[in-house]
Order: C-alpha cells, then structure tokens, then sequence
C-alpha cells in the first residue's frame, strides 16, 4: 500500500477495509510529506483520508500545490479534483473568485456534481471586487451548490471594505431567492434542474390553464351581471393557481402577508386574502407568457402603471443594473415616475421588519424588494455567519428582509461588522422571522468592538423579540463614547416585559462593565430551561453581588448544568468559589484567568480539594489562567485519592506556569492513587496547553508518556519565555 499512488490507494480502500486493514497511517503519513503542515486540532481529526483528500482539493484548485511535485500524486489515470471531489464537506473561496470561475468550467462539470452532494459548508474569505463573468460563474456556483445542493452554511470571513452588489448577490442567494425561470431561459443558462421543475410546473399549470378556460366558457354569457373584481377571477386562478415545484420544500413557502413575496392583491387584481390564505409563493411569470395577448396586454400595463420595472423578475440583472447606477443606496434608486409611493424596504406597513429605529431609518428609494417579490425562492442554508465585515445601513435593512421570511435558517452569527445602532434593523428582520409558522431559527451570536447599549439590555431585547431561541451569545470589546445612546423610538428595553423563553445557552461577554444581578434576574426569571451561563470580563459592583448572583441561580435556573466564568476577578471570593464547587446540579465549572490564588492561603486550596472530593456530580473542572504553579498541581492529583467519591472526568490547567518536573510529580502521585484504587479512577482528559514544558524537554516528555497511559493529555508546543513576567510572578 504505502507505494500506490493516491488514485490507486483510493481504489484500494474498501479492499483494505475488507482485508481488515486501515490505510489511516498512509494517509497521514501522505499528508506530513505532501502537506508539510500540522493541521489545527489534529487531535480531533478522525479520517485522514477525509481531511488529505479535502485539503487536496482545495490546495489544487487555488494553484498553491502542483501534482507533478510528488510520484503519488501524478497518475495519468487520477484526476485531482474529480477523484477527491466526493469528499469534500467544506471549501474556501478567496480573493477574486478564481475558484468560482474553474468550478463552473465546462470541462469540471462532474466535479460540481459530486460537490452538489458532497459539499455542506461553503466559506469566502478575503474577497475582491470582480468583474461581471466572474460574477456570473459565482451566480451558476451558488444556484448549484445551495438551490439544488447540499450546501447548509455560508461563511464570509474579513472584508473590510465590501464590495455591496457582491455582498448581496451572496446573502440573496443564500437565503433561496434567484431570478425566475423564465428570465433563465432568456439568459440561455436554465440548468438542467430547472428545466425539469419547469416542465413539471408548466403540466400544472396547463392543467389549471385549462380548468379556468371550462369555467370562463360556462360562465361567459353571465360576465355582464358580474363586478370588474369578478371578471379578473380566471386572470387570478391562472396567475395563482397551484404549483408544486420537486425541489421546493413547505417550509420555504410564504404564509404569511409579511413575506416580501406573498403579495397577490399586486399582482393579481384580487381583494387581499387573509394571510392564512395566501397561495404559495412560487413564480408566475411562466403563466403570464401564455396568457392570451389581450391578458398579457392588461397585465403588463399594470405593472407599468404601479412604477414597476419593465423586467422586475430578474433578481440578478437587477443587482448588477442598479450597481453602476448613481445612488446612494444598497441597490439603488427604483425608476419610478415623480410622486409615486413606491414600496422600500423600511416601509411601516404591516408585516414589514424594520421599523424605523435609529440605524435603520424609512428612505425613500432601495428598490430589492420589487425583485425580491418577482424572484424565484430555492433552497437556502440554515446557518450564516459573517465575521469582520462592515455592514451598512442599508446592507442591514436588506438582510432584515432576507431574514423576515428566511425560514430555513436556524444560525446566525455576526462578529465584528460595526452594527452600533443598525442591531435594532437586525432585530425587527429577526422579529418578523419569529411569527413564521415554519420558523425553525435557535441560535444567534452577535459580538463587536463597541456596544450600543449595555449588555443586559440588549440580552433583554434579543429575548423579548425572539423568545424561541435556545442560545444566544452577546460580546463587546468596549463600551460605546457615547454613554446612554439608545434606538430612537423604541421603548426602553430594560422595561419590557420578558416572555418565558427556551433559552438552554447564555454567554455575555461584558465590556467591563458591572454585573448587577438585578439586571439579569428578569433574564434568568424567564429562562427556566438555562444549561449553559457563561459570564465574561464582568467587574463586581460591591462584594456581595456575586453571592446575591449564587442565590437567584439556585431559586431560577433548576436545570444549569454549565457554568463559566472568564476574566473575573475572584480573587476576594473564596466563599462563593467554594459554595460553586459544592453545587450538586453543577456538572461543569470554568474559573477562566480569575486570579483564583492570587491572596489565598494554602486552606484554600485544601478546600477546593476537599469540596471537590465529596461532589460526585461535578465532571469538569477548567481552571486555566490561575497560576496554579507546580506545587497546586500536584496537590490537585489528591482529588483522586482513595477516599474520594469525586467523579472528575476532565481537568484543564493550561496557562498556569506548570514546569516539567511539577508535570512528572503530578504523574506519580497520579499514578500512585490509581494504584491504591485498584487501577479504576474516572479521569479521562487533561488540557496542558501554554504551559512551560519546553524547560526540560525529556523531563516532559516522560511524564507526557506516563500521563497518556491514564488519560488522554492534550498540549502544544509552546514557547514559554514569552511568559517571563507570570515566572517571577509566581517565584
């Protein structure tokens, strides 16, 4: 095996399996000689032909490694992106696209089939402006690995100045929204998958052609006693009469009026259904090139006459039209004729998401959702994510609209995109989500450099708006300069009301503000489900705040399993650090850089030992960035002595100054009580990362070995003469 080429390694895998033999060490050992990386978190990584395939792919698509550079990897009959296409779960795209354009080549045809099954996570990072082919090429890339594939996230990764037509496109078809079909066939690039749904949509829709044209013929001679409402009646059936797509999901159909597509009483001429009953938000452009010409006629002026554009359905001529028009808006001006009241994305109407709080003000202009109306809507992911990208205000006002009708989507993640004010648009798109019956939307995680408001109070109006979600995780950096800044014309939140929520995860990153209990009572109050609560860079206002905080998580939070504190300072708080440790419905605790001994006497640690012993619930204990030093480790291997009923699975003392020779210690007396034990001892896991184990190398490397032979031990190699100052610190 090791002298097969990877085609023939690949061919040769199930024989292997077969065989009862694992080609894993090939694998690995392909990757150290082709690669020449570690990979992050290799510990984790259990497939390296999985992850040597996958990195191959991508390595080979952006140029950055040639198959003639190694033997195994040059064979005539080996393909590199066709033979490791299948398994490629996630891929990169960077810079100017370039593999966008080599993905939808005519010759890679096969190689975007396997990736529309293969593929679930697809990223873009460092992006560039493009000219229009590339944009076309990423157009058909997403149309086949998100509308008819298996793509389930989109991730978009530092753009610091993002280019808005490009930004959108991605967004748009992220959330299943792409021109109509028929605007497809006019471009002459219809994929295959579209056709098909095309014919099945056309035999339907023929079929109801021809049932209005039986009722128009039996009901002729009774025209003359009707309403004009009532003669529009075939117009309507035809234009709204059902279809039902292979492709299309329930849970991606409108039923709600609030949907930028639910709206018949434009389109139609009819009187406005109820919102119960709106038909389904398919595309009907199809049904109105067969009408007859006089129907045709009636329905084009109409649309004309409403300030429309002569060709709203094509969502992406639109956005490239309107990119080099003079506006300044997200997607440009609408054409519309002087006085018209045309429809923008800020409208107040009923069932629009944004408001009109501060950072998402009504204008009069952006025009996305006459295409959004007239696109036709796909598959979508359910899980977004944008970190370090800038988001305008407009660009925020079209994503709340994405998100008001974005039903597939479960996650959304948005770090470092300098919302400041533009949060409340985010929230009124996230609101209007939370009222769709098929919404299925759990998990938000907003961070940035500054806060708008205090972190509590965004916590309370996240939770107000969406109280179906189950974890939610609110960081900033720093507080905002300019104090007391609020969205104007929204109710303060910290006096709303807080519905009973489902929330299980709750993680606040402060910055460095107070942490007043009364503030997150209402919060907890209302989060009887809680698991999780993580509590970052918080400063104690006086100090009995964190025992009054002990006290209402044990009357609120009944099911917490999960507790974390980070970059908090504990160091006057050994009576509530201990009461913590004696928790019995604690199965996890997380003193993260809480200066834990930093005035405590050698009782104390006696104590944390002792408390620990006789708590056979608590699982894990993560004491990282506590200058544990190696005289506390050792004396922490007591935990497990003979007489403990202690059920210690996982302990992480990263980050703590720990020498190889405290390490060594640590083992032995490990060792030791293992032994006394009869060989049975629960722990399993031990973090060592950022510890000064470089000092003396073989001294580590034999307690490492020891070590591994009781537990699993997880490290770096770390240089630890950069933490001089934390030595003398503790010396």
């Amino acid at each position: 095996l090791p002298l097969l080429t990877v085609f023939r390694l690949e061919r040769a895998e199930d024989a292997a399996r077969r065989a009862g033999l694992s080609t894993q060490p090939i694998w690995r050992k392909l990757w150290d000689d082709v690669m020449k990386t570690r990979p992050p978190n290799s510990e984790s990584i259990t497939c390296w032909r999985k992850k040597f395939l996958e990195t191959f792919f991508s390595n080979v698509l952006h140029g950055v490694l040639d198959v003639s550079s190694d033997w195994r990897l040059n064979d005539r009959h080996f393909s590199p992106l066709l033979h490791s296409s299948p398994h490629v779960s996630q891929l990169t795209l960077c810079n100017m696209l370039q593999g966008a354009v080599q993905l939808t080549a005519e010759h890679n045809h096969k190689v975007l089939e396997n990736l529309a099954g293969s593929l679930r996570i697809l990223k873009f990072q460092h992006l560039l402006s493009c000219d229009q082919s590339v944009r076309r090429s990423l157009v058909l890339l997403l149309h086949r690995l998100i509308h008819h594939g298996s793509v389930s996230q989109v991730s978009m990764y530092s753009w610091p100045v993002p280019d808005t037509v490009l930004l959108v496109l991605i967004l748009t078809m992220s959330a299943g929204f792409w021109r109509s079909g028929s605007a497809l066939a006019r471009h002459g690039s219809l994929c295959g998958l579209c056709r098909e749904e095309g014919k099945a949509q056309e035999s339907a829709q023929e079929g109801a052609e021809r049932g209005c044209s039986a009722e128009r013929e039996r009901s002729d001679g009774d025209n003359h006693q009707r309403s004009p409402e009532e003669a529009d009646a075939p117009v309507n059936c035809v234009l709204s009469g059902p279809r039902s797509p292979p492709l299309r999901n329930p849970a991606w159909e409108e039923t709600s009026s609030q949907v930028p597509c639910g709206h018949t009483s434009v389109q139609g001429g009819s009187s406005p259904r109820p919102s119960s009953e709106q038909p389904p938000c398919h595309p009907v452009r199809k049904t109105r090139r067969r009408l007859k010409p006089a129907v045709g006629r009636k329905r084009r002026c109409l649309r004309r006459s409403r300030g429309h554009y002569a060709d709203p359905e094509d969502l992406y001529d639109f956005v490239f039209t309107v990119a080099r028009e003079d506006s300044s808006g997200l997607l440009g001006k609408t054409r519309t004729t002087e006085g018209e009241n045309t429809e923008n994305w800020t409208s107040s109407s009923p069932g629009s998401p944004c408001t009109g709080h501060a950072g998402c003000k009504k204008r009069g202009g952006p025009a996305g959702i006459f295409s959004l109306k007239a696109a036709h809507r796909f598959r979508s992911v359910s899980t977004l994510e944008l970190f370090s990208i800038p988001l305008s205000g407009e660009t925020c006002r079209t994503l709340s609209n994405l998100l008001s009708s974005w039903v597939s989507l479960e996650n959304l993640v948005l770090s470092y995109n300098g919302l400041n004010a533009n949060i409340s648009c985010i929230l009124s798109g996230l609101r209007a989500l939370s009222r769709q019956p098929e919404c299925r939307f759990r998990v938000l995680r907003v961070s940035d450099m500054f806060s708008h408001m205090p972190c509590m109070e965004l916590v309370r109006c996240i939770l107000g708006a969406l109280p179906q979600l189950h974890t939610l995780s609110v960081s900033f950096d720093l507080k905002n300069q300019l104090e007391g800044s609020r969205p104007e014309g929204n109710p303060s939140c910290s006096q709303a009301e807080i519905p009973e929520s489902c929330l299980e995860v709750l993680e606040i990153r402060f910055p460095r503000e107070p942490l007043h209990t009364a503030f997150l009572l209402p919060v907890l109050k209302a989060s009887k489900s809680l698991q999780q609560l993580s509590l970052d860079s918080a400063t104690l206002p006086c100090p009995q705040e964190l025992g009054l905080l002990l006290e209402v998580l044990k009357e609120c939070t009944p099911n917490l399993k999960k507790l974390s504190f980070h970059d908090v300072n504990l160091a006057e708080h050994q009576k509530e650090v201990l009461l913590l440790l004696q928790d019995p419905g604690l199965q996890e605790i997380t003193f993260s850089f809480c200066r834990l001994f930093e005035s405590s006497t050698a009782e104390f640690l006696s104590e944390i030992i002792n408390t620990v012993k006789r708590n056979s619930s608590l699982k894990s204990l993560k004491l990282p960035g506590n200058r544990l030093g190696n005289h506390r480790l050792v004396a922490l291997a007591d935990i497990f002595s003979e007489d403990s009923s202690s059920s210690l699975c996982q302990l992480d003392v990263s980050s703590n100054c720990i020498k190889p020779d405290g390490l060594l210690e640590f083992t032995k007396k490990l060792e030791g009580h293992i032994q006394q034990r009869g060989g049975q001892i629960p722990f399993t896991h031990l973090r060592l990362f950022q510890n000064w184990l470089d000092q003396d190398a073989e001294t580590a490397q034999e307690a490492l070995r020891r070590l591994k032979a009781v537990c699993s031990v997880v490290n770096d190699s770390w240089d630890s003469s950069q933490a001089f100052a934390d030595y003398i610190s503790v010396m």
